[in-house]
């Protein structure tokens, strides 16, 4: 009974060791292959064999090329600048407007706070070149503006931090409103500390998706002095020629910093989620 036991348990560590491999294949492969030259990367990747998995010869040539060659720490100033103030404006100005829309009642509130939920149901590829226009209508096209403002508002945010304050007892607010604190006072040391999970999960989810926003920033920043990482990458793409390793390498090191950012937030991420969206 008890070798029938190890066996099955053996079997499962087998079942998920390859379950695992085959997630995992996808972020295995560019990874490895970022560290080998083109001229192997296109010799084992016509006929199936252990160097199509495997590198003949490692190298971090790939790597160096990167800053040496397209002074790729310029697209990565570039991003975290962008990043770095949609970041913390989008959180304050989308948390703001849920707190209004949270615990206070004014003249079409309900049609507004419908029409601001819409901004994240319509697909963004629908409305990029009216943006696009709009933009190059105020002289802002290859400027860090243009990357910035149109992300500075996000319905979703602002869905997901009201569904957050309806759970804050009202009766903060009222203790905090008889101590004589004013709107921003309540706003600021009462109700955001408490939502802390949510307010983590949004930092998240914007950091992931302006991170690796591509469409926008292909469309209004095509000069090198203000380009994105992720435009950046599609450089190594030429009319005759592909180099792979570099965008094998660029992606890596373009995934790295989402991941270390997210990995010891998870948990924050997945409670923030779930507090703002079972709520009516």
């Amino acid at each position: 009974m008890t070798k029938r036991k190890n066996g099955l348990q053996i079997l499962h560590l087998l079942v998920l060791m390859i379950i695992a491999v085959i997630a995992l294949f996808p972020i295995l492969y560019p990874l490895i292959s970022s560290f080998r030259t083109d001229q192997e990367i296109y010799q084992y990747n016509t006929v199936f064999q252990l160097h199509t998995l495997w590198p003949e010869r490692w190298t971090t040539e790939a790597y160096a090329s990167l800053f040496r060659d397209y002074h790729f720490e310029r697209f990565f100033f570039n991003t975290f600048l962008v990043v770095g103030i949609i970041l913390p404006v989008s959180v304050i100005l989308c948390s703001m407007a849920a707190y209004a829309f949270a615990f206070y009642h004014f003249r079409g509130e309900k049609p507004l706070y419908a029409l601001l939920l819409l901004t994240f149901m319509v697909p963004g590829e629908s409305i990029a070149l009216p943006l696009y226009q709009l933009m190059n209508g105020m002289g802002l096209v290859n400027t860090y503006s243009a990357l910035i403002l149109p992300s500075l508002a996000n319905g979703l945010t602002l869905f997901m931090y009201r569904q957050a304050f309806k759970d804050v007892p009202i009766s903060l607010l009222e203790a905090s409103d008889l101590d004589g604190a004013s709107w921003f006072t309540c706003y600021w040391k009462v109700v955001m500390p408490l939502c802390v999970p949510t307010t983590i999960a949004m930092c998240l989810m914007t950091f992931v998706n302006e991170w690796n926003n591509y469409l926008w920033p292909l469309l209004a920043a095509r000069k090198d002095a203000v380009k994105t990482i992720t435009v950046a990458i599609t450089a190594f793409k030429e009319e005759n020629v592909v180099h792979w390793n570099l965008i094998y390498s660029s992606s890596m090191i373009s995934a790295v910093i989402p991941i270390l950012l997210f990995l010891p937030f998870q948990k924050y991420f997945v409670s923030g989620i779930a507090s703002g969206s079972v709520k009516g």
